[in-house]
């Protein structure tokens, strides 16, 4: 497989009429030349027709009826290894041994119908791609110089503007500069209603603008797109197979070699120890080894699998895999990440406060920083220095910091030697003043053992704020080796208004267990888990605390998911069973390690993921239960009954056609 960029470069100059389609369509005109001949050689031997003409009729049925599972079989034995077409050569040059010509080409012409139909039910299940590459535009029109000029996609570099009108589909991903409009999002993330868009609000390519003109500044070349992204990992996962398809992978060597050995046995024992006639044993052979063939059983996964990787697509939901598509339909607990997972993630700060007296308790005496002019006893300059130390940092309570100061026209001092705790706070230095940012534990363990000038009252009024469901730190001063709280900050976030909903529709799928693991304090954690009705709750845990207790869920329960953003939860995301990413239509770090990505960052798309891995499964249950059975039921009928060869025909290919058929079924599913 080509690499990222190579492979959806090669995509995108797909034809409209895919690779495939001619070879299928040649496929289709051998089955209808095999048809032709087998019907005209039956017909030929029964009005007495010269022999040249029924044999040459068989030979036109032998010839297009075998020639693919012909060439299947010498590129196998080259390998060397042999497959299942060799079983229905072999049986039908048998069926030409004995003088039964038409059972031969009867067998031929099934085989490769339902060859035919097979590469059609899969087809029909790897349209992702397809659809997904018709969805990109060819060209945008790109604003240079006041004018609009028609431009490969390809050509589009960061920065440039481009117009798209009302019924246009953007063609590269970018920020909205100008206009306002609703873009339909639903080919893309899986959401029904259109989603309106303003100047600052993101857009993806291959979405489609509906009601007003929209200039977009591009955000990300063709290549890195959303939709460029998409279409590289949904081939991806279409070509990793699933447990179970790797299981019958392993299993056909051995299986054909042991239906050959069946069928040698099945000719030699009659006729050498129970002096059987040559030519009937001879045909209850070959009989024999058609109806043990395992042709619907190889199908059967594939069929399924594709099918449901193309359903999970079209919602929104993109399974990178396979093997994930199964492991999820035994998922019994789901542990959350707290922000931007069962919260919106678009974190604000609400409260911004200044301890009195901070001027005159200790540390440098001198409250102005230079630079800004902004006295630090205020709500401004407190900010001011928040924001200052901040800036270097890329957690989400920084941001809203930063923001918030952004938002008010503060000017923000430079700051040097920036250093961050990983889940507890940060500190660098602003006008010569060490200042430390962080939450109640990283007081305790960074700061521990010293003196801390308004500590308690920082103290007091975190736990008011945490309280009230906020997340808060604290702004401690260092200089001249004093330390004092200048003040603190409080933050809000807003629980997905899915997210009830979502843990209730888990629990009637069949999960016992809802977990969050959070970094937050243990105030807010709590609010918000009694908000939704979550089992347990884990707050201010570091990353690798957070990998223990994926491990001790693991250890009460078939498989566990945990569901997160990709970045902080990465080490979670990785020892969980199942991984599940909040996608944001194509956030990189999730689109990357996650085995399952939420591509409109819609939870409730979380138990539609897991009801179709479950319908995946049972769907797998069934085909092995008609295909096992057929073979079954035919072994045992012609070793006691004697069935005709093109009865034991019929039943084979019928099977084989009755599984993909109820593959294709997934793509229908819904949830």
């Amino acid at each position: 497989m080509e690499t990222s960029s190579s492979a959806v470069s090669a995509a995108s100059d797909r034809s409209a009429e895919p690779a495939e389609r001619p070879v299928v369509r040649r496929q289709a005109a051998f089955v209808v030349l095999t048809f032709f001949g087998m019907v005209s050689g039956l017909l030929g031997g029964w009005i007495g027709a010269p022999a040249s003409f029924v044999w040459g009729s068989y030979a036109v049925a032998y010839v297009f009826g075998g020639w693919y599972g012909l060439k299947e079989s010498v590129t196998a034995i080259r390998e060397p290894a042999v497959e299942i077409d060799l079983l229905m050569i072999l049986a039908a040059l048998g069926a030409l041994f004995i003088g039964a010509p038409f059972e031969g080409a009867m067998l031929l012409f099934l085989f490769s119908l339902s060859g035919v139909l097979e590469e059609y039910a899969i087809g029909r299940s790897r349209t992702a791609i397809r659809s997904l590459i018709e969805m990109r535009p060819e060209a945008a029109r790109v604003l240079r110089d006041g004018t609009e000029t028609t431009t490969p996609i390809d050509d589009v570099e960061v920065g440039d503007v481009f117009v798209v009108r009302p019924g246009d589909r953007l063609p590269l991903d970018g920020v909205v500069e100008s206009g306002e409009s609703t873009v339909d999002q639903s080919s893309l993330t899986g959401e029904s209603v259109p989603v309106s868009k303003a100047p600052g609000d993101e857009v993806f390519s291959g979405t489609i603008n509906e009601t007003g003109s929209l200039e977009v500044r591009v955000t990300r070349e063709a290549q890195e797109s959303a939709i460029a992204r998409l279409i590289n990992m949904v081939e991806q996962a279409q070509e990793k197979r699933a447990p179970t398809q790797q299981l019958i992978d392993r299993f056909e060597q051995p299986y054909v070699m042991s239906v050959l050995a069946l069928t040698a046995l099945a000719i030699v024992l009659p006729t050498a120890l129970l002096d059987h006639p040559f030519d009937s044993t001879f045909y209850r052979a070959m009989t024999l080894m058609v109806a043990a063939s395992p042709c619907a059983v190889i199908i059967s996964t594939p069929a399924a699998v594709l099918s449901a990787i193309s359903a999970g697509g079209r919602q929104g939901v993109l399974f990178k895999g396979g093997e994930h598509i199964e492991t999820a339909g035994n998922v019994d607990a789901v542990a959350f990440d707290k922000t931007g997972t069962l919260t919106e993630g678009n974190t604000r700060l609400t409260d911004v406060d200044a301890r009195e007296g901070a001027a005159t308790d200790g540390g440098s005496g001198d409250v102005v920083t230079a630079a800004s002019g902004f006295d630090a006893g205020s709500e401004d300059g407190l900010l001011a220095l928040a924001a200052a130390v901040q800036s270097r940092s890329e957690h989400h309570l920084a941001e809203a910091t930063v923001d918030a100061a952004e938002q008010r026209g503060l000017e923000i001092p430079a700051a040097t030697g920036f250093e961050a705790v990983v889940g507890k706070g940060v500190r660098a230095t602003v006008e010569e003043r060490t200042l430390h940012i962080g939450n109640p534990r990283y007081v305790r363990t960074e700061l521990e053992g010293r003196s801390i000038a308004g500590l308690e009252d920082g103290l007091d009024a975190v736990r008011e704020l945490e309280a009230d469901g906020k997340t808060s730190v604290l702004v401690v001063e260092e200089a001249d080796e004093q330390l004092r709280v200048l003040g603190w900050l409080g933050f809000s976030d807003t629980i997905r208004a899915d997210a009830a909903e979502t843990i209730e529709r888990l629990r009637e799928r069949g999960v016992e267990q809802i977990v969050m693991l959070t970094g937050d304090n243990e105030r807010v954690a709590h609010y918000i888990a009694e908000e939704l009705g979550i089992d347990e709750v884990y707050a201010e845990l570091l990353p690798e605390e957070k990998v223990d207790h994926i491990e001790a869920l693991q250890q009460r329960h078939e498989a566990v998911a945990m569901v997160g953003d990709g970045v902080n939860d990465a080490p979670a995301l990785a020892t969980a069973d199942i991984s599940v990413g909040m996608g944001g239509a194509g956030t990189d770090v999730a689109l990357e390690t996650a085995d399952i990505v939420l591509m409109s960052d819609r939870l409730d798309r979380l138990p539609y993921a897991f009801a179709l891995s479950k319908e995946t499964r049972r769907t797998l249950y069934i085909n092995f239960a008609i295909a096992f059975g057929a073979i079954a039921i035919m072994v045992t009928a012609i070793l006691t009954a004697g069935i005709p060869l093109p009865l034991a025909v019929v039943g084979h290919e019928g099977s084989t056609v009755l599984v993909s058929l109820i593959g294709l079924r997934l793509l229908r599913f819904d949830g």
